[in-house]
């Protein structure tokens, strides 16, 4: 690799790590990918080891690194996008976890949201941060974490604990615990910051009974944010320009910089966000509003819909069902019938996001016969995370009453033509696919680049976008409505599980 100077951006994802190399022409040139397992101690919990999520991240960098033969003197800056809302809770004194991150998926806290719904505090919690009263959350991880690990309120009280999402760890980390930040479109996600204000909400800590002095400073997604100085080989000190979000990160990587542009990311989860521009729009019906990024002293503004499973699902029948090796094997037996046979898979392993926000929901495969068999299921599978997509775009664009002006696709699942070829059919909407699939890296290449000046604005990084497949609606309405009116079937009886049960 000739080229002297690269943006590093660092991914860290639910199921694993990605690093990559950005040069000036916004193209990745090089990237690694390390997996990480995750923890199911309960039905319905999942965990991660904080450790193992750093030295994945610190690994999978110096692999990067070692094959591409550079070193870190040819490091512009770097940039951070992460899984959002896992929550780490450290000691500041020792640096050690003092309980497994709590991952976005898991819905232990299910029973407290329930609590502050009946308190009331659905529409304050709106009202303050733009999300609803949901598990997915950190603010309740947090919470539980104070008063089920032995010690934690007490040490809280003291001020020896930090709170942080996975920015704010590798960041303590990788800064040797010289700084405690977290980027602006993180703390957005955390059910405990002030999306209108920009600060921290003393009335949620209040009702959390949750310390401030647990929480990190929050700082701008593109500016000089530390000096990375530890972790890696051959390092010396190499700024950090970039944070955001994983899923903000994809908005920013795939250029949607504009209001009314859109986006959908297919990774474990799928996630549906529409840039709003400066306006901060109160939506209801499930939709999230949430912060962007702030960059040049500007925050953008977009709507979010969350689909908890998608790529996921795939892993299921991988690792649970064991009806296919590895992933990419999906499309070729969901393409050996000609159609899902009747056969519809809601896939809410964890509850369902948007629009219906039901931590209860209970996944079910419905429709079987005799007739049915593994490829049924497959398509059925690839389907599911289509329709669930529907589901959220319809509402978003009901809600925002802003103009669709582009929609674009990125993640791991994007390469699954039939599965962007029947997005297409069953939302009825032109999909331009990004060449790049790991747009959420982009993202985070972009902020850094621009928060060092390594690119001058969103203006010069517009033109780097590159189009790789454009996908076009087929379907007649008749078969659309149909298909859509017996998957809303499908899903009312996995929200009534826990009602059919009893």
């Amino acid at each position: 690799m000739k080229n002297p100077d690269y943006i590093l951006a660092i991914d860290q994802g639910t199921t694993g790590t990605r690093a990559g190399l950005v040069n000036h022409e916004g193209d990745l040139v090089a990237s690694k990918y390390q997996e990480i397992p995750q923890y199911f101690p309960k039905p319905g919990w999942v965990e991660q080891d904080p450790l193992e999520i750093l030295e994945s991240v610190i690994s999978t960098v110096n692999l990067l690194l070692d094959e591409c033969k550079i070193n870190f003197q040819s490091i512009v800056s770097m940039g951070i996008t992460n899984q959002r809302e896992t929550t780490i809770v450290w000691d500041k004194f020792t640096g050690k976890p003092i309980y497994n991150a709590i991952v976005w998926q898991c819905r232990r806290t299910t029973d407290y949201c329930k609590k502050l719904q009946a308190k009331g505090l659905s529409k304050t919690i709106s009202k303050i941060t733009g999300l609803t009263i949901d598990p997915y959350f950190s603010a309740t991880k947090i919470s539980w974490i104070l008063d089920n690990v032995s010690g934690a309120r007490e040490l809280a009280e003291k001020g020896s604990l930090a709170f942080g999402t996975i920015d704010s760890w590798l960041v303590w980390n990788l800064t040797q615990g010289s700084k405690h930040v977290i980027d602006v479109s993180n703390a957005s996600r955390t059910m405990l910051f002030d999306i209108n204000e920009l600060q921290w909400s003393k009335e949620l800590l209040d009702i959390m009974n949750i310390p401030l002095s647990m929480l990190p400073e929050v700082v701008p997604s593109s500016a000089k944010l530390a000096d990375i100085s530890a972790g890696f080989y051959n390092i010396s000190s190499t700024p950090l320009t970039g944070i955001a979000g994983d899923q903000q990160s994809a908005l920013f990587g795939q250029c949607c910089f504009e209001s009314g542009t859109m986006k959908v990311t297919y990774g474990t989860g799928a996630f549906l966000l529409i840039n709003t521009g400066s306006e901060l729009i109160s939506a209801d019906k499930g939709l999230l509003s949430t912060i962007a990024w702030s960059l040049d002293g500007q925050i953008s503004y977009a709507l979010e819909g969350a689909v908890f499973s998608a790529g996921s699902t795939i892993q299921w029948l991988r690792d649970q069902l064991k009806i296919i090796q590895t992933s990419s094997e999906i499309e070729e037996l969901a393409l050996s019938v000609t159609d899902n046979g009747g056969v519809y898979f809601v896939p809410a392993f964890t509850g369902l996001g948007t629009p219906y926000w039901d931590p209860d929901a209970r996944a079910s495969i419905q429709g079987l016969t005799r007739g049915s068999n593994r490829g049924h299921i497959a398509r059925a599978a690839i389907e599911s995370i289509a329709y669930q997509c529907n589901d959220v775009i319809n509402l978003m664009l009901d809600q925002s009453n802003i103009p669709l002006k582009d929609f674009k696709a990125d993640g791991g699942a994007s390469s699954n033509n039939t599965l962007m070829q029947f997005q297409s059919d069953i939302s009825n909407f032109n999909i331009h696919r990004s060449y790049i699939a790991e747009t959420t890296l982009l993202g985070a290449a972009y902020l850094a680049g621009i928060g060092s000046g390594y690119w001058s604005g969103i203006e010069e990084l517009e033109s780097k976008w590159t189009n790789g497949g454009n996908f076009y609606p087929s379907m007649s309405n008749q078969d659309r409505n149909r298909l859509i009116s017996t998957w809303d079937k499908s899903v009312e009886r996995s929200l009534q599980w826990e009602i059919s049960t009893e």
